[in-house]
């Protein structure tokens, strides 16, 4: 039987491959959306030199032994396949078939230290008419931090990501910004006032107005603020990260 390992394990991971992006949207959780093709591609090549291998080694199988096997001089039988231990690899292959993890989460967020004023100051584009308006969380900090122009002033806001928690009861409307994967993932964050926390990790969406701090392009005016008017519990998008 061990000589159908390394077949196997081709298997489980060509099949987790697909599972995650051909069968559903769960690739969304590590990579961006435009790398679909390739991973379904991948998990279609290695499922297909699985399936050559499983034939091949039954193929060989199913052959009229040569005399026996082949007994070295001091009477070992020399083994089919490799160390037994090779099979505790197909292990996590089947936790990613089986068990996807979730999305990165507040855990990951709260790692990500403050971020820096290297963008600069600017003006930025006019917001559209119309409150409130619909912003991503990374917009929403931008704007706040660095826009010369104010464009926020006077504007209501809808913002949705997950919940973090900080220090003396605030909390965070967070998102995750990645750039071509969840490994390379920050942190876009707004702390939010006068609205009760949910849990932690809980999607909403958030709907309130922008409150000044801190000198645009400073520390201080990380992260920025909203005065929260609603909470509103949602779903998690299939695709819980922003893009840059």
């Amino acid at each position: 039987m061990r000589r159908y390992g390394p077949a196997v394990l081709l298997l489980l991971v060509g099949g987790a491959l697909l599972r995650i992006s051909l069968l559903s949207a769960v690739y969304m959780r590590y990579v961006q959306a435009g790398l679909r093709p390739y991973l379904v591609a991948s998990g279609v090549l290695l499922v297909l030199l699985a399936l050559v291998g499983l034939f091949r080694t039954a193929r060989a199988s199913a052959l009229p032994a040569n005399g026996g096997a082949h007994v070295h001089q001091h009477g070992h039988t020399p083994s089919a396949a490799g160390p037994r231990l090779a099979w505790l690899l197909t292990l996590p292959a089947l936790a990613l078939l089986l068990f996807p993890p979730p999305a990165l989460g507040s855990y990951s967020a709260a790692r990500e230290d403050a971020q820096d004023a290297a963008r600069g100051v600017g003006t930025f584009p006019t917001l559209p008419a119309g409150d409130p308006v619909e912003l991503s969380v990374a917009a929403f900090t931008s704007r706040a931090v660095y826009d010369s122009g104010h464009s926020l002033r006077d504007r209501t806001v809808r913002l949705t990501g997950f919940v973090t928690r900080g220090e003396g009861g605030t909390w965070y409307v967070t998102r995750l910004l990645v750039s071509c994967c969840a490994a390379d993932a920050t942190t876009s964050k707004v702390e939010v006032r006068g609205v009760q926390a949910p849990r932690t990790d809980t999607w909403v969406t958030v709907t309130g107005t922008w409150r000044p701090k801190g000198a645009l392009g400073s520390s201080a005016a990380w992260p920025p603020l909203l005065n929260g008017a609603t909470v509103k519990h949602v779903a998690q998008p299939p695709d819980p990260y922003e893009k840059r």
